[in-house]
């Protein structure tokens, strides 16, 4: 029991500091990297905010879509009258409940990780890459690959957020 919700949490775990790094990189590599504009509090928790609400919103579409999917999926493939009755069950309103629940943990972990590049831009990059490591761990990967995927996306998310300079 342990085991499988260390399984379910490990992409909501993942998913939501990447996605909130990668978006704060993106959304504000150009004024963290410009001295004289300097990024105050307000700044950096209006875009943790909105990575935050915007990767919520965005695992909780795709996770609750996958899982009904599989019910449906499922009841195919038990030859069911009705593809939808699965999911329309008992077993789809856990469905929902473990995809609210993903979805705040990757709400919350994604507003943390969104206010790591404020630090520095090295430090949200050196994050990512033990995330890699982590996850590579859990999915029994390649650690050097893993880390260094997610910290060369990184960099180059931080170079289009320069080149773009949306703050």
């Amino acid at each position: 029991m342990a085991a499988d919700i260390q399984a379910r949490a490990l992409f909501p775990l993942v998913i939501g500091p990447v996605d909130g790094i990668l978006t704060a990189l993106t959304l504000a590599a150009g004024r963290i990297l410009t001295p004289d504009q300097p990024i105050d509090i307000s700044l950096a928790l209006r875009i943790a905010l909105a990575a935050s609400l915007s990767g919520g919103f965005v695992f909780f579409v795709a996770e609750y879509a996958r899982l009904r999917g599989e019910l449906v999926h499922a009841a195919r493939h038990l030859n069911l009258a009705s593809t939808g009755r699965l999911a329309t069950s008992r077993l789809g309103q856990e469905v929902l409940r473990e995809s609210v629940l993903g979805t705040v943990i990757a709400a919350a972990t994604g507003f943390g990780g969104a206010l790591l590049p404020w630090m520095t831009i090295a430090i949200a990059i050196a994050v990512l890459g033990l995330l890699g490591f982590a996850v590579s761990r859990a999915v029994h990967g390649n650690p050097i690959y893993w880390s260094a995927a997610l910290m060369v996306t990184g960099a180059l998310l931080s170079a289009a957020g320069v080149l773009l300079h949306v703050t």
